[in-house]
């Protein structure tokens, strides 16, 4: 199902293969960006971009194999669709050594083209959502004092209040009092998820 904050990104070097993309998805509510090669692309992406690659193999210039190494040396995680009117095994296996998550032949069936992209999509919306959870998390983690910090640390040792009490030289109500607050401050209500937030500490 087309997501309206993530975009396909269709990269191939035929006007006629981009038009017809262009308009199956753009009925279909998918949000598009057409480029006609992968040094247009290149030279164009940004890091904030989210979505997924629609990437033609054998291109003039810059072929998508390259272009798609190229992409993950720039620390791109963008999931690819590598087509290609020529495919054979060789080229399969490079795409998905690079980490392409389909490889489809041209002429491609548009249903299983919508299904890999939907997948694509998703794993993207995934991805994305985990990375916003962990930033959240760390901008929390950046409200404790050193004492709740130091509270934190012991409790998701699994130590409990009248451990930690002494072990920091404070009453076992004072223990309460920062587990509450460095609890509130992180946004959770048990155990389980501090352990949880606690990982994001660096």
């Amino acid at each position: 199902m087309a997501s309206s904050n993530l975009t396909v990104y269709i990269v191939d070097d035929d006007p006629a293969v981009r038009d017809a993309l262009g308009l199956l998805l753009g009925v279909r509510g998918y949000r598009t960006a057409m480029f006609a090669s992968g040094e247009d692309f290149l030279l164009g992406w940004r890091a904030e971009w989210s979505g997924c690659l629609l990437l033609d193999i054998r291109m003039s210039g810059m072929d998508g194999l390259f272009l798609q190494q190229r992409l993950r040396d720039n620390g791109c995680l963008l999931p690819v669709i590598v087509i290609t009117g020529h495919g054979d095994v060789s080229l399969a296996r490079q795409a998905f050594k690079a980490q392409a998550s389909d490889f489809l032949e041209k002429p491609f069936d548009h249903d299983k083209l919508l299904a890999a992209i939907d997948e694509a999509l998703s794993r993207e919306a995934e991805h994305r959502g985990r990375q916003q959870r962990q930033l959240q998390g760390q901008s929390r983690l950046a409200l404790l004092t050193p004492r709740e910090r130091e509270v934190m640390q012991l409790v998701v040792t699994g130590q409990h209040n009248r451990d930690i009490a002494p072990a920091l030289g404070i009453s076992v109500r004072t223990v309460e009092v920062h587990k509450a607050r460095l609890m509130d401050k992180l946004g959770v209500d048990n155990v389980a998820d501090l352990v949880r937030v606690s990982m994001l500490d660096s």
